[in-house]
């Protein structure tokens, strides 16, 4: 997960948007951002896409960032298929 941060925190930084900035086009604070990049708050799939679609990237290429995932060459299918891991941690809920 954290090289997923990291490709965010890098992104981030590179396109010169503030954590401030961030945090409002997702409907956070700046703290509550802070907290995603620091990797003290859960990532839902839900908010990566959001943050990919900030960077102008699909989700993949958020986590594969700074390379570009899809085919190696030409002559491979849009159909290949490739393995990615995407680690999610569940917290399970207290009554």
């Amino acid at each position: 997960m954290n090289d997923v941060l990291d490709n965010i925190r890098n992104l981030r930084t590179e396109q010169g948007y503030s954590q401030d900035w961030m945090g409002k086009r997702l409907g956070l604070t700046q703290n509550g951002y802070s907290l995603i990049e620091a990797g003290k708050r859960g990532l839902s799939y839900k908010l990566l896409n959001q943050i990919a679609i900030i960077f102008g990237l699909d989700v993949i290429n958020l986590i594969t960032y700074p390379e570009k995932w899809g085919p190696v060459d030409s002559s491979q299918s849009e159909y290949d298929v490739a393995k990615v891991v995407l680690q999610i941690e569940l917290k399970k809920e207290t009554r």
